[in-house]
């Protein structure tokens, strides 16, 4: 573990203390991994009522300037311009050997002022590699990473949870899109959006108002969850984590990530990733589910199809939603939907598994068309 002195804290770090929050050093933030509640509960309060997660962590760019959209379109590999203002995409930063710099949320807030939300681990990578981008065009970008606390709060009961004390109609605001508006007085950017497979909102607000926002939200009924429990929601919908499923030697396209990418516009990286389509090696990620007893396969566990070692898992755990063992993993291509592969366990040891349909759940999550 790093030198304490050295790692980062969230403005709301001695809230975790004191709610008992189990503290640990990621991505050099002390941040809780559980609360003493455990995760499973943490787990269960989201998926039947509400969570509440601070993802203060998360770093921030703002990108402002005559030629900010202009520029957005080259950084990522998604279409900006047919965005509306006030919609959120989720993209990736690709690199010149096809790979993923990360992956990243951006917010079209104005024609001159859009913001990109980055992976805690990799904000000084990101802000630098956007910099470097930038060069040529009429904009400046802005590591704003301290500007913000952002916290979110996610499961079923999450809009009717808020609304009493917002200043927005919540059931306007779409999946993935966000406004300006107010929760019980405090200003910020209200978005639907989250990491869990849940309907909820995420709220960027000054620092020193995350305290008094986290209390609130507390008092109104949601229960504090950390890191664990994100993680584990989340690969229950199947989202991605940077580091696991994705990156630097990872292409969005065997990564399932090709909806991302508008091959009719110019992008930086776009050659290497065409190049890397007709190159690849055939693979993609597959979700799988255990069909014998024996041990839940790990992130680096080789899956192997036959006597032939096939591939990799990236993230693999018992779904408390479903009750069954499932994992991740990279496999060849021709690999479909009922067929069976050996995964390790331990070496020596290996259990067998069916490739299914992902995501492992779907909660109650929004989709972008309107109900």
């Amino acid at each position: 573990m790093s030198d304490s002195k050295e790692l980062k804290k969230t403005p709301l770090y001695e809230e975790h203390v004191r709610l008992g929050g189990k503290i640990v050093d990621f991505a050099g933030w002390l941040m809780p991994i559980q609360y003493p509640d455990g995760i499973l509960k943490e787990h269960e309060h989201v998926r039947k009522t509400c969570g509440l997660f601070d993802v203060s962590h998360m770093g921030e760019i703002w990108i402002s300037g005559p030629q900010t959209l202009e520029f957005c379109e080259y950084l990522i590999p998604t279409n900006v311009t047919k965005m509306k203002f006030g919609e959120v995409c989720y993209s990736c930063f690709c690199n010149n050997e096809g790979g993923i710099v990360d992956d990243l949320l951006l917010y079209k807030k104005e024609e001159k002022r859009v913001l990109l939300v980055i992976n805690a681990s990799n904000i000084d990578k990101d802000v630098a590699w956007v910099k470097a981008r930038a060069e040529g065009f009429d904009v400046a970008v802005e590591n704003a990473s301290a500007e913000f606390a952002q916290i979110a709060i996610q499961g079923p009961d999450a809009e009717k949870l808020v609304q009493p004390y917002a200043s927005v109609v919540l059931c306007e605001i779409d999946f993935y899109h966000f406004v300006v508006g107010r929760v019980n007085g405090i200003e910020g950017i209200i978005s639907r959006t989250g990491y869990t497979g849940e309907d909820g909102f995420e709220f960027y607000v000054n620092p020193d108002a995350a305290l008094p926002l986290w209390r609130k939200l507390i008092e109104l009924g949601a229960k504090p969850a950390a890191l664990g429990a994100r993680d584990l929601l989340r690969f229950e919908a199947c989202y991605m984590l940077y580091g696991n499923e994705i990156d630097a030697t990872t292409s969005p396209v065997e990564a399932g990530l090709k909806w991302i990418i508008d091959f009719d516009k110019n992008f930086f990286g776009k050659e290497a990733v065409l190049r890397k389509m007709e190159q690849s090696s055939g693979r993609k990620l597959k979700g799988f589910e255990a069909v014998e007893k024996g041990g839940i396969p790990r992130h680096g566990s080789k899956i192997w199809i036959g006597d032939k070692e096939a591939g990799v898992v990236t993230t693999g755990n018992k779904s408390p939603s479903i009750d069954k063992i499932v994992f991740l993993g990279y496999v060849p291509s021709t690999v479909k939907n009922g067929d069976i592969v050996d995964v390790e366990i331990r070496p020596g040891k290996t259990i067998k598994a069916k490739a299914i349909k992902t995501p492992f759940y779907r909660g109650s999550v929004k989709t972008k068309k309107k109900s």
